[in-house]
């Protein structure tokens, strides 16, 4: 893992966007993972203003969707397509046939998460794929005992994840009980990992999942095990890691900190 420690989450929003900006001129036909929630947005409309300002092309960039709440249609106020379209999509040159979030509504749920995975695997597999952490230290909705080997699928939503996301609906009784999300192992198999967290209520998931053992109950700490995982902290959500100067030092030698002086 690769630990850059930015003075607030602008910066590290900042600098997470750079890496990908990087990334996407580097290859055509991109593949870009993708992540909702709050922690993401900052990232994202850095990367409208690369779009608009710098030039950032996204017309031959792929995106697929981490998760999606099950029972909500498209359209929906909290569906997360509707998320993507508002924060990102509708704002950049991606063509919209490329976007891709799984489907809440699908008849055959099984069929379609299996048809996910092969269309992720027919497009060359994730280049980069955008993580957040919930507070109990899920990725995509991989909850506490989910399978390290886990591909996309279903599952129910733990009551901490819909108690934590019920700011986006009228009351916890509208937040779906489940979800369709991309396994672990579907996320460890993108070429580059990269993870925002912010804010002290954070700082616990972040400790267990950089410095704690390999742990189901901490879904996040299974990218341990990612070849190329680079994680992206604020100091609030920094605060509990016992490396941290260790982690200030390396990354103050490392590549990334000309492009934190050139966004600072």
């Amino acid at each position: 893992m690769e630990i850059m420690i930015l003075p607030d989450a602008q910066r590290a929003s900042e600098l997470c966007a750079a890496v990908i900006d990087r990334a996407i001129r580097a290859k055509p036909g991109f593949v870009l993972g993708l992540a909702t929630g709050s922690t993401p947005v900052p990232m994202y409309r850095e990367l409208i203003r690369r779009h608009r300002e710098e030039g950032l092309d996204f017309s031959r960039v792929r995106s697929f969707n981490l998760d999606e709440y099950l029972g909500l249609a498209p359209d929906h106020p909290a569906s997360y397509r509707r998320f993507m379209n508002e924060q990102l999509f509708d704002h950049i040159n991606i063509d919209p046939a490329n976007t891709r979030v799984p489907d809440g509504l699908a008849a055959d749920i099984d069929a379609a998460c299996a048809q996910y995975e092969a269309d992720i695997r027919a497009a060359g597999g994730v280049d980069v794929q955008v993580l957040g952490i919930g507070s109990d230290g899920h990725i995509g909705f991989n909850e506490p005992a989910s399978s390290f080997a886990s591909r996309t699928r279903s599952l129910t939503l733990t009551r901490q994840t819909r108690q934590d996301n019920a700011r986006f609906f009228a009351s916890l009784d509208d937040v779906p009980h489940g979800c369709v999300t991309m396994g672990i192992g579907t996320i460890l198999e993108s070429r580059t990992a990269v993870m925002l967290a912010f804010g002290a209520g954070k700082a616990d998931a972040i400790a267990g999942a950089i410095e704690g053992p390999l742990c189901a109950m901490n879904p996040a700490s299974a990218l341990q095990l990612h070849p190329d995982a680079r994680i992206f902290l604020d100091e609030a959500a920094a605060s509990k890691l016992k490396l941290k100067d260790y982690y200030n030092e390396v990354f103050a030698r490392s590549p990334y900190w000309q492009s934190f002086k050139e966004v600072k």
